[in-house]
C-alpha cells in the first residue's frame, strides 16, 4: 500500500483505480504524483507512480481508457527534480539495460513530467532516488565480479584478499593465475574503466591494479 493520504480529489479515484488495476500480485504502490489542474487545461491529468518494481505513468483518454507506460528501475541512469512557485518538474533519464552489466544501457531517453503537485513529486523522487542509489551498488558489484572472472578469478570486493579462496586449489603450474589470453594490460583497462564510470573508488582501484602489476 502506498504511504501517501488518499486522495482530496474524487476525480483521483478514477485515476488511482486504474494505477492498481494494473499492479502485479507482488508489487507494492509506493508513492504516487498528479499534474495539476491548471497544466492540463486541453487533457486529462498525468498520473505517474514508484512502485517497488518501476517507474508507472497512466495518460488517461478523454472519450474514456488509459494508456500506461513504465521504467524499470534498473533501466534508470538519472533523475532530477525542479520545484517551482505552483509546480514541479521531474525529469527521468533511461535506457535498457542488458543482462551483462559490461554491456551497459543502450538507447538512453529523456523524461519531462511537468505541472506536477510539488510534495508529491518530491516523495516520487526519493523513491527514485534510492532505487537509483541501490541499483548503482547492485551494477557495482556485478561489475566487479564480471571483472574478476575475466582476470583470473582475484577477489576485487571483500578486502581484496588473495587470489586463491580459502580451501581451493593451488596455482597453476608457475604461479600465473591470469586467465589465458588475458594479459596485464588489458586487466589494466578494465579496472580503468569501472574506475572512471565510478564503481571502484579510488583506493579500490589502486589495490587492483597492485595486484595485477605484481602478476596475482
Amino acid at each position: 500500500m502506498s504511504s501517501q493520504a488518499q486522495p482530496d480529489e474524487p476525480s483521483l479515484r478514477g485515476p488511482l483505480g486504474d494505477l492498481r488495476s494494473i499492479l502485479i500480485p507482488t508489487e507494492t504502490l509506493e508513492a504516487w504524483a498528479v499534474q495539476r489542474r491548471l497544466f492540463a487545461l486541453t487533457r486529462r491529468r498525468l498520473l505517474i507512480a514508484a512502485t517497488s518494481g518501476r517507474l508507472v505513468w497512466i495518460n488517461r483518454r478523454l472519450i474514456g481508457g488509459f494508456d500506461v507506460a513504465n521504467i524499470r528501475w534498473q533501466d534508470l541512469e538519472d533523475v532530477t527534480l525542479s520545484v517551482g512557485v505552483v509546480s514541479a518538474t521531474l525529469l527521468v533519464r533511461a535506457g535498457a539495460s542488458t543482462d551483462l552489466a559490461s554491456e551497459g544501457a543502450t538507447g538512453s531517453r529523456l523524461y519531462s513530467f511537468g505541472g506536477l503537485r510539488k510534495t508529491q513529486a518530491q516523495a516520487v523522487y526519493r523513491i527514485c532516488q534510492a532505487q537509483d542509489q541501490a541499483w548503482r551498488e547492485k551494477r557495482r558489484i556485478r561489475e566487479l565480479e564480471e571483472l574478476r572472472a575475466r582476470s583470473g578469478g582475484f577477489q576485487i570486493a571483500g578486502g581484496f584478499g588473495s587470489s586463491q579462496g580459502a580451501g581451493s586449489a593451488p596455482p597453476a603450474s608457475g604461479g600465473q593465475t591470469a586467465a589465458p589470453g588475458l594479459d596485464a594490460a588489458h586487466r589494466l583497462q578494465e579496472a580503468k574503466r569501472l574506475l572512471d564510470d565510478r564503481l571502484i573508488t579510488d583506493s579500490e582501484y589502486e589495490a587492483i591494479k597492485a595486484r595485477i602489476l605484481s602478476g596475482s
